[in-house]
């Protein structure tokens, strides 16, 4: 029972489709799963929307005007909330239906802020790793319907220690941050670098591939329907972080051409 996303667990599943079996609950379903995806996905994207003209009333570009107050409002505030959300869902999954959409409104506001100051920089490329991340998203699902790629278990042990190796990295990069210590090469904009974000984003889109099974095996096991949007946030922390790392790798592409 192997999962890379630290949202999802298949144990809980199990658990909760245990629970409602005693009290009748009516049992999740792929579509539901996948239409709860779709109204988080809107609602972060609503929330970043709302982020982003608040904090650049004007626009992104050169000599933008930044609302730093703002600005630093939404990137704190949204990455706590959203820490307090994914707690809470995981000690309690039936808070799944309040603390999802409240999780997708914090990343929205944390998301908005940090791309328009990525775009005031580095114009194009918030849009770019977008799309980049819906078009990774609809290759994986056509591989899994496909059957051209599956959830074995040898499969989920190598994408859980990838997984694992990466956080550690990062991990071990702010640690050393913290006494001002910098990770040479793996985050500098060089063939290096490039190469180690490269891999990463290889990773979190083969954590999909995992996301997809736990929703599969959710609807297989009869757990209850408010695990469609326990399920749901799952799958949007997977795809904040296949963004997140797009956009560290166009930077760094960016970067190096500008040399």
């Amino acid at each position: 029972m192997r999962t890379a996303n630290p949202a999802l667990n298949e144990k809980t599943y199990y658990e909760e489709a245990y629970a409602s079996g005693r009290t009748g609950e009516h049992a999740m379903t792929i579509n539901g799963a996948v239409a709860k995806t779709g109204f988080l996905t809107a609602i972060l994207l609503a929330s970043a929307g709302v982020a982003w003209m608040a904090c650049f009333p004007n626009g992104v570009g050169k000599g933008m005007s930044v609302r730093s107050d703002y600005a630093i409002g939404f990137v704190f505030g949204g990455l706590i909330g959203g820490l307090i959300a994914g707690l809470v869902m995981m000690f309690r999954p039936k808070s799944a239906p309040i603390a999802a959409p409240f999780y997708a409104v914090c990343e929205g506001l944390f998301l908005g802020a940090i791309s328009g100051l990525i775009s005031g920089r580095f114009q194009g490329i918030v849009l770019q790793a977008a799309l980049l991340t819906v078009g990774v998203l609809a290759v994986m699902l056509l591989a899994y319907g496909s059957g051209l790629v599956r959830a074995t278990e040898k499969f989920k042990m190598g994408v859980v220690a990838a997984t694992g190796a990466v956080c550690m990295v990062y991990l071990a990069t702010w640690i050393l941050g913290m006494f001002g210590i910098g990770v040479p090469y793996i985050h500098a904009a060089g063939p290096i670098g490039i190469g180690f974000s490269l891999v990463v984003i290889v990773i979190a889109a083969l954590n999909l591939v995992l996301d997809f099974d736990m929703i599969e095996t959710g609807a297989r096991v009869g757990a209850p329907k408010y695990m469609e949007w326990y399920t749901a946030y799952g799958l949007l922390v997977t795809l904040v972080w296949l963004y997140i790392e797009f956009v560290r790798l166009l930077i760094k592409i960016r970067a190096m051409m500008d040399e």
